[in-house]
């Protein structure tokens, strides 16, 4: 008799509702596992954790995924490095999203058998006793045990429990934010890839949910950049932090701005460089407001007033050459009745080819700065002199 209660209920006893609670909060301890451990600390060195914390992590992905470190890492690690690529592990620009989001892990697996990813990326993951002889060895024998653990705390519903948990890792991780995180919602950056921001509150995912912030700025250890967003993973990080079980070695640059400088120097010129990225994001703002100005000003027919419209959105993206030839033609056609916006539309790319000029100086560099501002000011549209404004007003970060 009382074996059978123990079957039905186990050492818990917990209600439907128990259940519920308990098979989420478990399978968000393996989300921050990923989100802390694997993904800001040993991929991208964001931040160091504690031999205490660090080993926590591993040992519960071990029980939750039997997933290796250095598999993760190395895969991880090849997807920034050949992003949206055909030999980008998980793009759904090149594998398609169905595939992405409902065989995400098929995708990791096929690539973990690829030795020379693991040896070109996985460089700097734990490579002690028991990495080489219980957690890369045994790689199914941890999630046997965590099936027998909640067989233990919720009898029969444990093995629902643990189905949900070997389910949680794959469908999230590999599926939404390797699929969606690159397929759908908004940028705050037009990073060189299609990472985007699924939600601007990173709580279900541990804030693994900005991935365009992410891409944009991979070793940051907060993922969260505009004041409306929340990033789960960022509050545990920080608390962690606060009794000394981890170390932010690296953030997202925080623009700072300060006194117009009259002439702008080298540390201006470093200054710019150091948040470009918040630069051309404000410059596709200022350029997407001018281009409802000019379409308003227009004298256009109600069909070249709607096409025309529709290209508003891609305006973000500072390679007009590498937007869709449908988009990439209107546009062309509406930079021919407004000189303002193929003038805007020009100097943004000007202004970025100023740091992307790998073979110049930084005195050369200066002096393709200075004379952009120059134009820009002397040119009489607002949103350049706008620019031209914030360029003069980045100061330093402070050390």
């Amino acid at each position: 008799m009382y074996l059978f209660e123990f079957l039905d209920g186990g050492l818990l006893g917990l209600s439907g509702w128990q259940l519920v609670v308990a098979t989420l909060a478990l399978t968000h301890v393996t989300i921050a596992s990923v989100t802390i451990f694997l993904h800001r600390s040993q991929a991208h060195r964001g931040l160091d954790l504690h031999p205490i914390a660090g080993h926590f992590f591993r040992f519960w992905l071990w029980l939750t995924t039997g997933m290796q470190t250095k598999e993760w890492v190395a895969i991880h690690r090849k997807h920034h490095a050949k992003c949206e690529t055909d030999d980008d592990p998980h793009s759904p620009q090149t594998r398609g999203l169905k595939t992405v989001m409902w065989q995400g892990a098929e995708l990791y697996m096929a690539e973990a058998k690829n030795r020379e990813t693991l040896a070109k990326y996985g460089h700097g993951t734990p490579n002690d006793w028991i990495e080489r002889n219980v957690y890369s060895r045994f790689t199914w024998q941890g999630v046997g045990i965590m099936l027998g653990i909640d067989l233990v705390l919720f009898g029969v519903a444990g093995i629902a429990v643990w189905a949900v948990q070997m389910m949680w890792i794959p469908f999230f991780a590999a599926g939404v934010i390797n699929g969606l995180g690159h397929f759908w919602g908004y940028r705050n950056y037009d990073a060189p890839d299609a990472s985007t921001n699924i939600s601007p509150w990173g709580i279900l995912i541990g804030g693994e949910e900005l991935h365009n912030n992410h891409h944009t700025f991979p070793t940051s250890a907060k993922l969260s950049s505009k004041w409306y967003e929340f990033d789960l993973g960022w509050l545990y990080i920080r608390i962690l932090e606060t009794v000394g079980l981890a170390k932010v070695l690296r953030v997202a640059p925080v623009p700072k701005v300060a006194e117009p400088k009259r002439l702008v120097d080298l540390e201006t010129l470093q200054a710019v460089i150091n948040n470009r990225y918040d630069l051309l994001a404000r410059y596709a703002r200022d350029l997407r407001r001018a281009y409802a100005e000019e379409l308003r000003r227009m004298r256009l027919s109600a069909a070249e007033r709607s096409r025309f419209a529709a290209v508003k959105r891609w305006l973000r993206k500072t390679d007009v050459a590498a937007l869709p030839e449908p988009q990439r033609q209107t546009l062309s056609e509406v930079l021919a009745h407004s000189g303002v916006l193929k003038t805007l539309v020009d100097m943004r790319a000007e202004l970025k080819a100023i740091w992307e000029r790998s073979s110049a100086s930084r005195e050369q560099m200066l002096a393709h700065l200075q004379d952009w501002i120059a134009r820009a000011e002397a040119s009489g549209i607002r949103a350049l002199q706008d620019v031209a404004l914030r360029i003069r007003s980045y100061a330093p970060a402070a050390a």
